[in-house]
């Protein structure tokens, strides 16, 4: 199956925005790869990015412009096949940071909102298709949240889909994204929370079979997880893998005052960009943001031993970034690499670099350009 390209990169909030953005850049970024071999003649995969405005706004009206969309995508020749939920809200032109995590799983908000999508999905979802909505890792470390009421509402969400995936016959998912200081981050906080959810619910193998994890490529690399045995060690676990997200982080030398210099570049308002240090005997060291590690930095509070350092700041796929820094796009590589060692493992991929309009100059091109070159060095990769 085509990978698709998660259209959280468009500024667009209701669904008349987002209705837009369809019709104008997704369509753009279609014909631009209309002649490419693996494009010619097939419908094309959109990743849609709903905000709760949105999805209320298009199951309004008893469904009217929910059916107007069905109709547009069977005459577009497109379809979808997964949604993003993991920005509730604005996602753009405001700083957003933490807040991306607001509401979390604690929150009726998000329960109702992650419903919504599963109903627009099954209704839009080809027959043939199983459907993906990917979701935060339950919430944010800072927030302190409450477990039990995230068990509770992941649970009353595993048997919504259920019941939805039984009245329509379709195939449909729920994965929680593993991001650096989310509820967990990396591979052994996702086994030890997934053991956990499935030890409080009512039906573990409910749990089990509806909701699992939305593996992001970037988010793994940043905690230095190697992409091949975090994989095996969600398979071993019986956790299912609902979702692969393919972008790429920065990488720099902490040691190096050029790639310091460097890396101050993307210290920008609107995202939060952690960071995650290593040292030689491969201890980890965490900041929540770019900002409060070049403040460690300067305060001298940081680990002086550190020899590489990963920022959640997602770069395009098909170049690396300029010396002295580099990318994560090795952990990419390995996690298609294992994919095609294990082809049942994962059905849906998604290229995801939402960052584009905040990346410096020397990064900027046209976006329907760089997202047309982003697919086709995915595609290569997946083909090669």
């Amino acid at each position: 199956m085509l990978p698709s390209y998660c259209t959280n990169i468009h500024p667009a909030e209701n669904w008349e925005e987002t209705f837009h953005v369809l019709k104008t850049d997704v369509l753009a970024v279609r014909d631009g790869l209309a002649q490419d071999t693996a494009f010619a003649g097939q419908s094309f995969p959109i990743g849609l990015r709903l905000s709760a405005l949105a999805a209320e706004e298009l199951l309004a009206n008893q469904g009217v412009e929910l059916q107007i969309f069905i109709d547009w995508l069977a005459a577009e020749n497109c379809h979808v096949f997964t949604i993003n939920g993991f920005p509730y809200g604005a996602f753009h032109g405001t700083s957003v940071k933490e807040k991306v995590y607001q509401p979390d799983w604690t929150t009726p908000e998000r329960l109702h909102y992650t419903k919504q999508l599963f109903t627009i999905l099954a209704a839009i979802l080809p027959s043939h298709m199983s459907g993906s909505v990917s979701t935060l890792p339950a919430s944010f470390k800072a927030f302190g949240a409450d477990e039990s009421i995230i068990f509770s509402q992941l649970e009353e969400c595993a048997e919504f889909i259920e019941d939805l995936s039984f009245e329509t016959g379709l195939d449909l998912h729920l994965g929680l994204e593993p991001e650096p200081l989310g509820h967990f981050e990396n591979t052994e906080e996702t086994i030890a929370f997934f053991q956990r959810l499935f030890a409080a619910a009512k039906d573990a193998d409910v749990v089990r079979e509806f909701i699992g994890v939305n593996f992001d490529t970037c988010h793994f690399a940043i905690e230095f997880d190697q992409a091949g045995q975090a994989l095996s060690q969600l398979q071993k676990h019986d956790i299912k893998i609902s979702k692969i997200h393919l972008s790429s982080a920065l990488s720099f030398n902490p040691n190096d005052p050029a790639g310091l210099e460097k890396i101050s570049q993307f210290n920008e308002p609107t995202y939060l960009h952690q960071v995650i240090t290593r040292g030689p005997e491969g201890q980890l060291n965490r900041y929540a943001d770019l900002p409060d590690y070049l403040r460690a930095r300067q305060l001298g509070q940081h680990d002086v031993k550190a020899n590489e350092a990963r920022v959640h700041f997602h770069i395009p796929v098909y170049a690396e970034p300029e010396a002295p820094l580099s990318s994560t796009m090795q952990t990419l590589k390995e996690t298609l690499s294992w994919c095609k060692e294990h082809p049942d493992a994962c059905q849906h991929f998604e290229i995801e670099t939402y960052t584009w309009g905040v990346l410096p100059n020397n990064l900027q091109q046209g976006l329907t350009q760089q997202i047309i070159s982003e697919f086709r060095h995915i595609i290569q990769l997946m083909e090669g």
